[in-house]
């Protein structure tokens, strides 16, 4: 699991075994199955954001864009700082039509990202 997931050790068992089992159903091309074991996953773990990502994905790739952009949202909502939640947001957009959005929301992750690094070059003292 990547350092940015959130989610309850109570829960992260499941959580993973089903997250897991999600990403061989994508990686099958079973976008049915991924879709589902990604809900499966949060329901386990509301809080686990691979999941989340996961399912923005599978919903992408069978085309169901306003769900995924929904969940991106809330993704956003909860944790403001998640670049790749905004840059799924701005593909979104981009693939629903929504050109000017894509370009907002891109900008918002990009800026987001330089944010970040500064943020965290300042923390070791490596600024250049």
């Amino acid at each position: 699991m990547s350092p940015e997931s959130n989610t309850g050790a109570a829960n992260s068992a499941p959580a993973e075994a089903r997250y897991f089992q999600a990403v061989d159903s994508l990686a099958l091309g079973d976008l049915p199955g991924a879709i589902a074991g990604f809900r499966a996953s949060l329901a386990a773990d509301p809080a686990y954001t691979d999941a989340a990502h996961g399912l923005m994905h599978a919903l992408k790739e069978a085309g169901q864009f306003d769900e995924a952009i929904s969940i991106a949202q809330r993704l956003i909502d909860t944790y403001p700082d998640d670049v790749l939640a905004h840059t799924t947001l701005s593909i979104l957009y981009q693939r629903s039509g929504r050109i000017a959005e894509a370009e907002s929301a891109a900008l918002r992750a990009k800026l987001l990202g330089w944010k970040l690094e500064l943020r965290a070059q300042n923390e070791t003292g490596s600024g250049r």
